[in-house]
């Protein structure tokens, strides 16, 4: 049976393939190679996978190619939006910058001129103090002229009844005379005990008028005392909330950091004192507003302090590079799998400067284990900074630098792919992410 199957086989094939014979001629004689219709089917069919092989991982290679270019296209545009988006934040941060600027000009205007208001207030209070003591004297002395008034009538009133009552030391005209005579005293000392009195009166009148024109002006100058307050409240307000979000955005407890800002300074003077002296008295409303406005400001200063001393800076402020890693997990670019990075990396030109992005002290300076040239900073709050992959160190251990100071250049020393800065924010021995400090910092400066 199987016979006849193969049979059949090679007839059917034998009608599309007959069979074929190759002839090789040698000097010795002629030979043939015969090639029967299954095995010319096999060579074809053989043929055909090649071929289709061939295709098909034609089709696979120019595929990964096209999608690899896409990529590349597509990692350029993000490269490109992230740019745009720094570019933009930068802007932003110049224009709070001089918003800040700005609103410490007016701060110091008002607060000028709320000094001057202070003191022409004093002024104001010491005078009218005066005009009620003057008001007080002159309604003492018109008293006492009244009653001396009254105590003149009645001893003219007892002059006459005892005149009237004498009749045989004078005569009648005599009497007449000395009454005409003390008359005329007495008329003349009531004529000018009243002008006194009219000008008492007078003078009662106007102190009066300029009491009430005091009154007028102390409010006036409450009420443009109530508005500079405001605007230095609202001044100090719209100061502080970017430095606390920054703080907080950087995971960072403002309260806990002030507070080692302010016993870090204390031999200096610690917080401003209050503007008036209680001397265990009750403060009024202003004195305690103003007491409010100077607590404020020295936050605002210890959050000056607080942020000098942190890392919210970037490394390369000249912004000549462009981000080639982030924080996070990734793949290692020398092929050992999957691998935590801790820190941000800058590729740009070898030689770039580098800068310290707050006040520390330099605790490494040289060669790290896969760092290759590399600095390490130690700041306050239990912050560390480290610099990897440098091709010149300018600092030493123990020096102290500060914001802003040329610490070294970037290189590509150590276990790196190319020239880059491997840049990592240390936080109670636990690494965090860069771009939280850097981002928070564009954010308000």
């Amino acid at each position: 049976m199987l016979t006849r199957l193969a049979y059949r086989i090679n007839a059917a094939l034998e009608a599309r393939l007959p069979e074929q014979r190759l002839f090789l001629k040698s000097d010795e004689g002629t030979r043939f190679i015969r090639l029967r219709p299954a095995t010319q089917a096999l060579v074809l069919a053989t043929g055909g996978l090649l071929m289709a092989w061939t295709f098909i991982a034609s089709s696979i290679i120019l595929m990964d190619s096209i999608a690899a270019g896409s990529d590349e296209d597509q990692a350029g545009m993000q490269q490109a939006l992230f740019e745009q988006r720094l570019t933009a934040l930068s802007t932003d941060r110049d224009l709070r910058a001089d918003e800040a600027s700005r609103a410490q000009d007016r701060f110091n205007l008002a607060l000028a001129e709320v000094s001057d208001m202070q003191a022409r207030l004093l002024a104001s209070e010491d005078r009218r103090k005066e005009l009620e003591t003057g008001i007080d004297v002159i309604q003492n002395t018109l008293r006492r002229t009244i009653l001396e008034r009254d105590e003149a009538r009645a001893a003219l009133e007892r002059t006459t009844t005892e005149l009237a009552a004498q009749t045989g030391a004078t005569t009648e005209l005599g009497r007449a005379r000395d009454a005409l005579a003390t008359i005329s005293i007495m008329s003349g000392a009531l004529g000018q005990t009243a002008r006194e009195r009219d000008e008492m009166v007078k003078m009662a009148d106007s102190a009066r008028d300029e009491a009430d024109r005091i009154q007028r002006a102390k409010e006036e100058l409450e009420l443009r005392n109530d508005a500079i307050f405001a605007r230095l409240e609202e001044a100090v307000t719209v100061s502080m909330e970017p430095l606390d979000k920054m703080f907080r955005a950087a995971g960072m407890s403002p309260d806990a950091l002030l507070d080692q800002v302010r016993r870090g300074y204390s031999g200096q003077g610690g917080p401003m004192t209050p503007i008036v002296s209680t001397k265990g008295q009750v403060l009024s409303p202003d004195e305690a507003r103003a007491n409010m406005i100077l607590q404020g400001l020295d936050r605002m200063n210890l959050y000056r302090l607080a942020s000098v001393r942190s890392p919210f800076a970037n490394p390369i402020p000249s912004g000549n590079y462009r981000f080639t890693s982030g924080f996070g997990y990734r793949r290692d670019p020398k092929g050992m799998g999957t691998r935590m990075h801790q820190g941000l990396d800058f590729a740009g030109a070898y030689g770039t400067p580098l800068y310290a992005t707050a006040d520390g002290v330099v605790v490494k300076a040289g060669w790290g284990n896969g760092f290759g040239r590399m600095v390490q900073i130690r700041h306050d709050f239990g912050v560390e900074t480290l610099f990897a992959h440098m091709s010149q160190i300018r600092v030493s251990v123990g020096q102290r630098v500060s914001r802003g100071d040329r610490i070294g250049d970037m290189g590509n020393s150590g276990r790196s792919t190319g020239t880059h800065l491997h840049y990592e924010v240390h936080v109670g021995g636990r690494p965090v992410n860069p771009m939280t400090f850097i981002k928070a910092a564009s954010d308000v400066f």
